[in-house]
């Protein structure tokens, strides 16, 4: 069985966004109806500005007290967010998202966003051989100092 790609993985095929200067809580609102982790910030008609993800809710805005109505999600997002191509293999995906510590990867064909492959678009085997790859390029890293 051939290995998918992120593309082919990907539960949304509609890209779920947001302008740059909408509020953290339409943002929060957006992620909520569509049961997704993350929501791209865009600049119509499709310039990608960055991502706005659980964990960014979590660290910059309940963390530090911000109000969720009058923070707008350019001063919280990640911006220029590491993008990869839809053609990229979900294993290689996975181990990006781990050495990078992230858990979502906007797919980008030319100047084109076609979605976010998350870490849950995952299969456990697809998991296991990223992780291995993760680990075996780290004992690589180790031995070669």
């Amino acid at each position: 069985m051939s290995e998918r790609t992120v593309f082919q993985s990907i539960s949304r095929k509609h890209v779920l966004s947001v302008a740059p200067q909408a509020t953290v809580r339409d943002a929060a609102c957006v992620m909520t109806r569509a049961n997704c982790g993350s929501v791209l910030v865009m600049e119509l008609p499709d310039t990608l500005l960055g991502i706005l993800t659980e964990r960014d809710l979590m660290t910059r805005v309940l963390a530090k007290g911000l109000d969720p109505d009058g923070t707008s999600v350019r001063e919280v997002m990640t911006p220029n967010p590491i993008c990869v191509p839809p053609e990229t293999l979900v294993s290689d995906a996975v181990v990006l998202m781990l050495e990078r510590g992230f858990r979502h990867l906007p797919l980008v064909a030319g100047a084109k966003v076609l979605g976010v492959f998350s870490v849950r678009d995952a299969l456990p085997r697809e998991i296991g051989a990223a992780v291995s790859l993760s680990e075996f390029r780290e004992q690589v890293n180790d031995a070669l100092g």
